[in-house]
């Protein structure tokens, strides 16, 4: 466990915050943050994530509330959130510009992209309820500079957008499901994390096809989509992206220097 999870750990379990914890190391420790700080560390000897067992991580300029509802926040999103905000900026002009973030789950693409784009509306769609419940209450947390920018909505990709949307998005983004079904993944993944946020399907391409190919009736001329997949599917991802009619397309890579951003220029 490292310095910053540490302090996490400290903040939970005993309700101080960093400046006020320092003049009080000298403290006992109260016997309920001896309790506390026990179970965390059973939960995390049982292979609970750190993630959960914190129940806060960063992501960019954020410290996200997250459990097993949602999937844990991860660099190679990070990445794809500043893909999607070059795609921002370079659309920007005069009016406010509209982004769409598709399966939201914790919000972090959602809030990243209005807190970093002060000129863009973020709508944020979720199948799952209890998803969204976690992006409302990572909302909570914003100021009304980014909370008034950001509506959060239950449906499937687009179907949960209003239709008086379709033809006016900026940008589309999304970290779909992206697993096939047969694919085997670390224990810690798979026995904590949503699995309908991690299995597309049998060739793991479903929900990103799903999303390729309804993204142009939704996007303004111009508009561009960024999707995160898996660098094996960069390839598949292309064609299909090709295929639904975006006029440039490309994959970016991550940090690791593997392909992970699909982006698709519209209307250019």
């Amino acid at each position: 466990m490292g310095a910053r999870e540490a302090w996490f750990v400290l903040e939970r379990a005993s309700g101080y915050d960093r400046a006020g914890l320092i003049p009080r190391l000298g403290d006992a420790v109260p016997a309920r943050t001896v309790e506390f700080v026990h179970r965390m560390l059973e939960r995390r000897r049982a292979g609970e994530p750190l993630q959960y067992v914190l129940g806060l991580w960063s992501f960019r300029r954020l410290e996200l509330v997250v459990d097993r509802r949602v999937l844990i926040p991860r660099p190679e999103t990070e990445m794809v959130v500043e893909v999607a905000l070059d795609e921002l900026r370079r659309l920007s002009g005069e009016r406010r510009l509209l982004a769409v973030d598709l399966g939201t789950g914790s919000g972090a693409i959602a809030i990243s992209l209005a807190l970093e784009a002060p000129f863009a509306r973020v709508w944020g769609t979720d199948r799952s309820e209890e998803a969204l419940a976690v992006a409302r209450a990572n909302l909570s947390g914003m100021g009304a500079a980014v909370a008034t920018r950001v509506r959060l909505s239950a449906g499937d990709w687009f179907a949960a957008l209003p239709p008086n949307l379709r033809g006016q998005v900026d940008v589309i983004v999304a970290n779909p499901p992206y697993v096939g079904a047969g694919e085997v993944l670390p224990a810690e993944v798979a026995d904590w994390e949503p699995t309908d946020a991690l299995v597309a399907g049998p060739t793991g391409l479903e929900a990103v096809a799903e999303i390729v190919a309804g993204a142009p009736r939704w996007l303004r001329r111009p508009g561009a989509m960024v999707i995160e997949i898996a660098p094996h599917q960069a390839p598949a991802a292309v064609e299909l992206a090709e295929a639904a009619g975006f006029d440039e397309v490309a994959v970016l890579p991550d940090l690791a220097g593997r392909p992970r951003a699909l982006v698709g220029r519209y209307g250019q």
